[in-house]
Parts: structure tokens; sequence; C-alpha cells
């Protein structure tokens, strides 16, 4: 079952179909967002090419900005650039500045020596580029830190009293490799540290605790950029030394960003009732609005409206095929439907006798026919067979996940991982992302994608485990066999749920460390890389938007206030 749609099933009850074949009913709750609410948006001013107009009322403002990101000079020059770029992407503004930005960094990383080789480095200074470098793909030295440890390896404990170092060093150790081990001991150093001083009293304009308790919460790396810039710029509003230049702008940006949203939104809940798949299939969720969140977390760019809807699409038919195999399908009838989804041969809907699973199978086969063929259309590549594969993968996962529960079977943990970040769906997700990126196919890529490179890997275990953790005390409720927990207490692998709890915390983490590797190997600064540094950071971008999804429970399968008003500061309110 798919980490993406799982749902908080509530109480399962039986039901008898015309055919008298028993059938689970989950008590599933309906979408809060109606069409006519969604359509009753007011979108008549969005206009996309605005957004990127060289002669637009904006440009002032732009200029003013790339002169502030662009500063020559001492340490103390290039800190404020440094904080600039901080600022800039952390309000959302990124998309609008790659370019001064990227040039800035290459000017400070060739000259790094000369900004952290200093008698009395700051840790603040030193901390923020390594992060923003190794962000962007640049290759940095771990020995920038050395200075501010001692013979032991540890670090000084007179750097306790450098709030604003300590939160840089906490933030840039989220970006570590798994072999690291110093990073490891700038975050266990900083978030003890950190801890002890979040009941600090604020000074006007500082806002020192909310930061500390802001950043323990979830670093800043694993956070969803479009909620984090929502949450920025109200916080820089507050600012004693807030630049007005930037917030205006990231203001302005925000909200033209959002009409982007709101266009896309409407165009996909026109698409959504037009394939009627709410109405026709009864199991099933209705959490079009859910999903379009989720892709709005993995490509957030204004521009890329037509693979934000291409992953909404994706998203929808994954949560129902997800209900398919959990909720609705006998046995028999889920090898049918794995066998139809194998062929790929718009006869093997005739195998299926059940018409709620013929509707279903058409209703994917002909929009993933659909999408092959606008790539086909628009690059002469023939990228189905790649899909095609995808979603057999996927349903193959979903059905052995059926299997263990219809037999009551527990798999070992390793049994169920293999499994499991396949039927997570983040790499079907991905492959997807890649064709509808619009970028030149590249064969290295396809073999890549087919063989499961470790960039799907990766993002695919971090939704998987932070799904789990969410939702497998409702799941053990429910006497599920395969959940993570389950696996890891059955093996005997951790003698108690808190056990395994922290056992999987730690496996997110590593999967974390592992992804930033690949990233940076096949991302920005990378020459040979067969994929893009923004497919790269799609990849990163799916990563974060799961940890958002499933930080306080079910957001997708259960949605709550909290993924309410999530939705409506990104999607809804304007600023």
């Amino acid at each position: 079952m798919s980490a993406l749609s799982l749902a908080n099933r509530g109480s399962i009850a039986t039901q008898t179909s015309n055919l008298d074949v028993q059938r689970r009913k989950a008590d599933y709750k309906p979408s809060i967002w109606s069409y006519e609410y969604l359509h009753s948006l007011r979108t008549d001013n969005c206009n996309h090419e605005e957004l990127y107009d060289i002669n637009n009322r904006w440009k002032p403002m732009e200029e003013v900005v790339k002169h502030m990101i662009d500063q020559d000079g001492d340490a103390r020059s290039v800190e404020t650039s440094l904080e600039v770029i901080d600022d800039i992407q952390r309000l959302g503004l990124g998309h609008r500045f790659e370019g001064s930005i990227t040039g800035a960094l290459d000017k400070i990383m060739k000259n790094l020596d000369q900004i952290t080789d200093k008698d009395t480095p700051s840790l603040h200074l030193t901390a923020l580029s390594f992060r923003l470098l190794r962000q962007h793909g640049f290759t940095v030295s771990l020995d920038v830190f050395k200075v501010f440890t001692d013979c032991d390896g540890s670090f000084k404990d007179g750097l306790c009293k450098d709030v604003k170092g300590m939160l840089s060093l906490y933030e840039a150790s989220f970006l570590g490799f798994e072999e690291e081990s110093i990073l490891d001991e700038a975050r266990a150093f900083t978030s003890m540290t950190l801890k002890n001083l979040s009941r600090l009293q604020d000074t006007p304009g500082n806002g020192v605790s909310e930061k500390v308790s802001h950043a323990l919460e979830m670093p800043l790396h694993h956070r969803m950029q479009r909620l984090e810039a929502r949450r920025y710029i109200e916080a820089y509003n507050k600012s004693a030394g807030a630049n007005q230049v930037l917030l205006e702008l990231a203001k302005l940006d925000y909200n033209a960003v959002q009409q982007a949203y709101q266009t896309d939104l409407k165009d996909m809940s026109r698409w959504w009732k037009d394939i009627g798949l709410a109405k026709k299939l009864s199991f099933s969720r209705d959490r079009l609005m859910e999903c379009f969140f989720w892709s709005v977390g993995i490509v957030f760019e204004p521009q890329l409206s037509n693979l934000r809807k291409g992953i909404t699409k994706v998203s929808v038919l994954i949560t129902i095929i997800d209900d398919v195999y959990d909720v609705y399908g006998t046995l028999a009838e889920l090898k049918l439907f794995t066998s139809a989804v194998e062929r790929w041969d718009v006869n093997a809907v005739e195998i299926l006798a059940d018409y709620q699973l013929k509707i279903c199978f058409l209703a994917l086969y002909n929009t993933v026919n659909e999408m092959a063929y606008e790539t086909l259309k628009e690059q002469g590549v023939d990228v189905l067979p790649y899909l095609k594969k995808a979603w057999a993968d996927l349903c193959k996962a979903f059905l052995k996940e059926a299997e263990w529960s219809h037999n009551k079977y527990t798999p070992t943990f390793e049994e169920y991982i293999a499994n499991a970040w396949i039927s997570s769906s983040a790499a079907l997700i991905l492959v997807h992302t890649y064709f509808l990126l619009n970028q030149n196919i590249s064969d290295e890529a396809l073999e890549c994608l087919e063989n499961h490179h470790d960039l799907l890997r990766w993002p695919s275990l971090i939704l998987r485990l932070s799904n789990d953790l969410a939702t497998s005390e409702a799941e053990l409720e429910r006497g599920e066999t395969a959940t993570s927990i389950s696996c890891l207490k059955g093996g005997g692998c951790v003698g108690d749920v808190e056990s395994a709890r922290k056992y999987i915390s730690n496996l997110i983490e590593n999967s974390w460390k592992k992804m930033n590797k690949d990233g940076q190997l096949f991302g920005a600064s990378s020459t040979s890389s067969p994929f893009t540094k923004e497919f790269v950071a799609a990849a990163t971008n799916l990563a974060r938007i799961a940890q958002c999804i499933y930080q306080y429970g079910d957001g997708i399968g259960a949605p709550d206030k909290i993924v309410k008003n999530r939705i409506l500061a990104v999607i809804l309110q304007p600023l």
C-alpha cells in the first residue's frame, strides 16, 4: 500500500456486492474542498509570463536585490552577501535569482580559504557558507570546521554563547554525508545546546527562542519550501532589521505564485470532475486537493505548471489504486488487476469482472498513455515502456502486501523494506517527474530510472518511514501484519515500539545523508550527471513534502486542521 495514500481507515465493515463478494468498506472522510468552492477562486489577473517579464513593475526591485547579492570585498561584505542569499531563498525568491546566486557562490567558493582562515573565524559565517555552498552542489571540505574543535575533535564549549553561530552550525549539519562524523558531532552538540537555550527571553525584533524552537522542530533542509517561505515572510516582517525591498518583493512574488497555483488547481478540479472517479469508485478517497498540495511540495516554481498538474494526476491515481488493493479487491481480483497493468493492453480490461475495477484500470491506462503521447509529441521519445514498468512494479508491490495481509504473514524487516520502498510510490512519481520536466532525455538517465537509481531509493525510504512513524499505531490496532514497527518487533530486532520508532528515525536520517551525497554527485556541480539539478531538486523536495505531510499524522489519508491550514497558507490565502 502506498505511503502517499495510506489512510486512517477507521472502522472497516463488510458489504456484499451484486456478485455476493464480501468487500471491506473503509470509513473515509469526504473531501472538504468542493468543486464549486475551487471554481469560485478568482484567477482572472494571473499571468504566468508577467512573473518573468523583464519590463514588469518588479524589475527595479530585482536590480536592487541582484546588487545586494553580488558584493566583492572582505569577509564582512561576504557575510552580508551570504545572509542576503539565505534570506532570498527562505523568503521564496530563489527561483527569481538563480543565476545571480550561483555566480556569487562561485566567487565565494574560489576565495573560501581567505574567508574562513582567520585568527578569529566566525562560526556563523563558516557554517552559513558551508550550508549554502553544499546546497548548491559545491564541494566543500570539512576542514573549515576544525578550527572550532579541540584536540579530541569535540566542539569547543565556548561556542555555546554564540547563539547565532550555533543555529547556523545546527542547520549546516543536516547537509552532511554518512561518513562525516564531524557533522554528526556538530548536530549533537548544537541540538543539546539549543535545547538549553530554547527558553531565552527575546529582545524586541530578535525572536531568538522562536528561531531556536522552529529549528529544533524540523531543520530547514527538511522543510517544504513554500510553507517555509510563508512562515519566514511573516517572521521577517516583524524583524527590526528587515530589508524593505526584499520584503515587498517577497510578498508580491508569493501572492503571484499562489495565483499560478490556483489556476493549476482549477484545471485539475475540472479534470477530476470529468474523469468521474470520485463518484464511480465509492470505496476510495477523494483527495484531489491534498494531492495537489503534494505536487506543489515537489515542484513549486510557477513556470512548471504542466509538471505540477501531471504529478497531481499521478498522485490521485496512486491513491485510488491503493484503495483497490487495500480495501476493495479480493485477492483473486487483485491478481487479475496486477496482470492487466503488466500487460498494458486495453483488451486486458476483459479479465476484470468487476465494473469498478474496469473503470479504475481504464482511467489509469488512458491518463498514462496521454502523458506518454505528449512526451513523444514534444521530444520524439517513446517513454511508455518506462511508465508501464513503473506502474507494474508499484502494483506488484501492492499485491505482495495484500498477500501478506490475507495470509496473516509478518515479513522480516528486510523483506518489508525491499518491497515497501517501491510501494511508497515515490519512485513511480519521480519516473513521471523526469519525463514531465521536458528536458533532454538521455539513454543513461533512462537506464538509471529503469534500474531504480539510488536517487529514487532514498526519498522513497524517507516517504515510507515517515508515513510509518505517523500511522503505525493505528495500523497495529487494526491488526496490520506488515508495518515497519511490527516487522522490527516480530523479527526480534527491537524490544518495544519506542525502540522501533527510534530505529526508524535513524534510518530516515541515514537516508537523508545518502541523498545529500547523491544529490551532490548527480546535481548542480556535476558535468557528467544523467540527471539535471532540477530533477535532483524534485527528488529532494519529495522527501521534504513527505516529512511535511506526515509530521503530525496522516495528512493524505486523514487530513486534519493542521493540513487544512497549511493548504490554505500555501495555495488559497494570500499574504
